[in-house]
């Protein structure tokens, strides 16, 4: 839930009508204050499962926002964390948040990194992308792995056909489309385009072994399915 402290509605139509990189660049320092930041409960019940997947030298947290994936990486690498992320004023707020971590800004479809990270992570970033880049991204993070090494991020369950939550995300997801019809620069931010098969056959595609793990501590739906799950995706040698 939005709080008094966090944006205003003028700030939140302000940040929607400009490009993705500057609408969170003024979204930034306000940005910890509003329901698109990464519950800690998911965070941390992420961490809990990578345990199982180390021991990790080396972290890194793909499109970083302001740092919340360094609370993973922090308990899970022994040696150097790195966030990455093309938005200077989400960098700025990371930076202050988290200051032994090391933040690089560029566009993670074009990571400048060799091949040297045990552990990737993401959370909550892969709507920014649009389908038809998503194996690129994907291939971008594999190249910054070392053999061996893991990509994970929590993915939660869809919403069931007919509910509240479904119709909230079909209809943002109307609405935005017409907004990028109408409107530049384009903002892209989509909640439907990133189908679970579909990303799991393009992560295998482009060099992982991949496997989809419950996330239990975040409880199940009534029909028995896990409300999140992670995948896990490792990088083949």
């Amino acid at each position: 839930m939005f709080t008094s402290q966090g944006p205003t509605l003028r700030e939140l139509a302000v940040q929607a009508l400009s490009s993705v990189e500057r609408g969170y660049d003024l979204l930034a320092p306000k940005f910890d204050l509003t329901p698109f930041r990464t519950p800690d409960r998911v965070l941390d019940e992420t961490a809990d499962a990578l345990r199982a997947f180390g021991p990790f030298r080396f972290g890194l947290d793909v499109c970083c926002g302001t740092g919340a994936g360094a609370r993973v990486l922090r308990g899970l690498c022994e040696e150097r964390v790195v966030g990455v992320d093309f938005s200077a004023g989400m960098l700025r707020e990371a930076r202050r948040a988290h200051p032994a971590a090391d933040w690089v800004r560029a566009d993670a479809r074009a990571l400048p990194f060799r091949p040297v990270f045990d552990l990737a992570v993401s959370f909550g970033a892969f709507g920014h992308f649009l389908p038809r880049e998503r194996s690129g991204l994907f291939a971008q993070v594999h190249s910054a792995l070392r053999p061996g090494g893991v990509f994970a991020f929590p993915v939660g369950a869809p919403p069931h056909l007919g509910t509240l939550p479904y119709w909230a995300m079909l209809g943002f997801d109307a609405v935005m489309r017409v907004r990028n019809r109408v409107w530049r620069p384009a903002f892209v931010m989509y909640y439907r385009t990133f189908p679970i098969g579909e990303v799991l056959a393009e992560l295998r595609q482009v060099g992982f072994d991949v496997e989809l793990s419950p996330l239990e501590g975040l409880g199940r739906r009534s029909d028995g399915t896990p409300r999140c799950a992670m995948v896990v995706a490792r990088r083949r040698c």
